[in-house]
């Protein structure tokens, strides 16, 4: 029994459901609740504290954010920043294991891009 292997760059990066994007100034901000359940939110969320997380991303975390749209592989998100990366040597792996920690974080997920291609 073999699995079928997936190249990370054909990954498409989709954000998850309970995220939501906010600008300030030219860097994003994702946010989400620090509890999903509605019951976890009421009874333990500390009352200092926000019921909403919020994560500023700097600078090439935001150009790597802003074109995760459902769509673009890891590949092309990638070949879209090389500019912006100043072709960096090995820039495109700094992108696929960056959008592999919004993953790990659950910030996104993944679709693949060859099934995409075929939809």
């Amino acid at each position: 029994m073999s699995k079928n292997k997936v190249n990370l760059f054909d990954m498409v990066p989709v954000i998850s459901d309970h995220i939501t994007t906010e600008k300030e100034g030219e860097l994003s901000v994702i946010a989400f609740p620090r509890f999903r359940s509605k019951f976890m939110q009421k009874y333990f969320v500390p009352r200092n504290k926000s019921a909403v997380i919020r994560i500023r991303l700097e600078e090439h975390g935001t150009a790597v954010w802003n074109l995760i749209d459902g769509r673009r592989t890891i590949k092309e998100i990638a070949d879209d920043l090389a500019e912006h990366f100043d072709h960096e040597e090995n820039y495109e792996y700094r992108v696929a294991a960056y959008v592999a920690q919004l993953r790990k974080h659950g910030f996104v997920k993944y679709s693949v891009g060859v099934a995409r291609l075929s939809e």
